[in-house]
């Protein structure tokens, strides 16, 4: 019988280069890596299902190390990209893609069972809507990042625009994350109270919306909102997706309350770092117990 996971990430590895005023880097990057890493420093149990170049399998033995099984199919060329902040504001950013490993199958999730399923793209067509269908069928929970559906390459460089079967995707999810950015573009409305209930009316259950201080989550009847609180901004790449990852984990057993609390107090922390979450859950209950209680 298969091992039933607590969260299975399903997206894409990207190889990213960031470049910021504070010069370039290299780092592993991808909503699977962020999101599952946080997940199991946080003691879950988490599997990643992704595609990615041979030459880059050194981040499934980081992953295997922190606790993670990966189910990677290896193809000729990891996803590519090149996050450029031109500016200090973290939400403004140029992302050029250029390599790009294609879209996950049926037959990569079909032996994988979570209780909870991410789906964490980077562009469209990624995780298509027959791979949503068939782990819909698993009776797991799901949630959804829309910024692998709204994304699109124009000139070699990602941009957002609108997203014609977003209706279809969303019947079939149970909690949809998004950020201000792109819940303005998919709803017309900059407030984000707004934008979060318009999102709603399309099926989720719950919409997470992350935004530069913190987060929003609606349920179709309350607003609950929480403030990042990092010592120093370190690390903005990663931020959604290891708020979708904590709050999808500790939703599980918690009120949409609770979980956004781990969720902003998680996020805090690995905001003060480049790369994924580092830290354990002793370190995000002790930011909680002085910021959050």
């Amino acid at each position: 019988m298969a091992k039933l996971y607590d969260l299975v990430f399903v997206g894409n590895y990207t190889k990213d280069t960031i470049v910021s005023k504070a010069g370039s880097r290299n780092v592993h990057g991808g909503a699977v890596n962020y999101g599952a890493q946080v997940a199991a420093r946080l003691g879950f149990t988490a599997a990643v299902v992704t595609r990615l170049a041979k030459e880059d399998s050194e981040v499934v033995d980081i992953l295997e190390k922190a606790g993670v099984d990966v189910y990677p199919e290896y193809v000729p060329k990891s996803t590519t990209v090149i996050l450029e902040y031109p500016t200090g504001n973290v939400d403004h950013r140029i992302i050029h893609l250029k390599g790009y490993a294609g879209s996950i199958t049926v037959e990569q999730v079909e032996g994988v069972q979570g209780k909870i399923f991410a789906i964490g793209p980077s562009i469209r067509g990624e995780v298509p809507l027959e791979v949503i269908q068939a782990i819909k069928e698993k009776g797991a929970k799901l949630s959804l990042d829309v910024q692998g559906y709204i994304r699109v390459v124009e000139d070699g460089i990602l941009v957002n625009r609108s997203w014609p079967e977003m209706g279809a995707y969303l019947a079939l999810v149970d909690v949809l994350k998004t950020d201000a950015v792109e819940a303005a573009g998919l709803t017309g409305e900059e407030d984000i109270h707004k934008a979060a209930a318009i999102l709603h009316e399309y099926g989720p259950q719950e919409v997470v919306l992350t935004h530069r201080d913190g987060i929003l989550v609606y349920d179709g009847r309350t607003y609950y909102e929480q403030k990042f609180y990092p010592e120093e901004l370190v690390g903005r790449s990663g931020r959604g997706d290891t708020v979708i990852a904590t709050y999808m984990a500790f939703r599980e057993t918690h009120s949409p309350a609770e979980a956004l609390i781990w969720a902003a107090a998680a996020t805090s922390r690995k905001l003060e770092v480049e790369g994924p979450f580092r830290g354990n859950r002793a370190d995000v209950e002790q930011l909680i117990a002085a910021k959050y209680s």
